[in-house]
């Protein structure tokens, strides 16, 4: 994933670091310090991701003078960006790292949440996998629990390798005064004023779902226990449709059945215990 665009010989400064922080495009990352950098057991096993590794760290340390043409500077320049992004998911899961993130966090540096019911609440970058060149960056939400695309086509462009699947859930463990209360306000839907009834569509499912167990048991030769399985109008040609439409295995039919029956006989223990428990507290009544 190529994450940013070239920039002009006139654009590279003595501190390579200071310059890619302040591009566009980069205002998600933090600055890593140098110590951390200079650690190669901070690094270990990113010679093998990186192509030209140690030119490009040599470059992001600021140590870089090779003279080389400016293909070769360029193909240098994208390996240090993709190091440092690499370097970067490590840092920031640290106890400095978490630190810089959070007062960019609290600045409301990587957005707010698009949600209406947050207010806007304050975004975390985030990555849904921690291989490189997979998944682009995410913006999370603690309030709503949900992730967003960023707004800006630069920072959706970012890999989200470079901030990790881990790094927002660490940075609530560590700072769990940070964690907001759960939105509860929710949308309700409404036809000029009134409120549209969820319970029709429930009902609606229901009945699909009782027609559909009636229909199983039918093949079955089950008796469903429903009271109104004989004179239910929609069921009357439901055995002339096609077998394969509904087809299923025996199996589950069999423990469908079994189901339906345990439920039934449970019922009639439950109504039967509370008769026998009614004519224990009145001896003199009658049933």
């Amino acid at each position: 994933m190529d994450v940013y665009g070239s920039e002009s010989d006139s654009d590279y400064t003595s501190y390579w670091r200071d310059w890619f922080i302040s591009s566009r495009g980069n205002e998600y990352f933090c600055e890593i310090d140098e110590e951390y950098l200079t650690d190669r057991f901070n690094l270990t096993g990113l010679n093998t991701e990186v192509l030209y590794y140690q030119y490009a760290l040599d470059l992001v340390t600021d140590v870089f003078d090779l003279d080389c043409d400016d293909d070769m500077r360029e193909a240098i320049e994208k390996s240090a960006r993709h190091l440092y992004g690499l370097v970067h998911a490590r840092y920031v899961v640290t106890t400095r790292g978490l630190a810089k993130m959070l007062d960019k966090y609290k600045k409301a540096d990587f957005g707010k949440c698009p949600r209406v019911m947050c207010n806007s609440h304050p975004l975390l970058p985030m990555g849904l996998s921690d291989i490189p060149n997979h998944k682009p960056v995410k913006l999370y939400c603690a309030r709503c629990e949900d992730i967003y695309n960023p707004k800006s086509s630069r920072h959706a462009a970012i890999d989200g390798a470079y901030f990790g699947t881990s790094f927002h859930n660490i940075l609530f463990q560590v700072y769990p005064a940070l964690v907001p209360a759960k939105s509860a306000e929710r949308y309700v839907p409404r036809v000029y004023g009134f409120r549209v009834h969820a319970a029709a569509a429930l009902v609606r499912w229901q009945h699909a779902q009782r027609a559909d167990l009636r229909r199983r048991l039918r093949r079955l030769d089950v008796e469903s226990g429903f009271q109104d399985a004989e004179s239910d109008p929609d069921g009357a040609d439901e055995d002339d449709e096609d077998p394969d439409a509904n087809a299923l295995d025996d199996t589950a039919l069999t423990g469908a059945a079994a189901g339906a029956a345990t439920v039934m006989q449970m019922t009639m223990l439950r109504n039967a215990a509370a008769a026998a428990a009614a004519a224990a507290a009145h001896p003199g009544s009658v049933a």
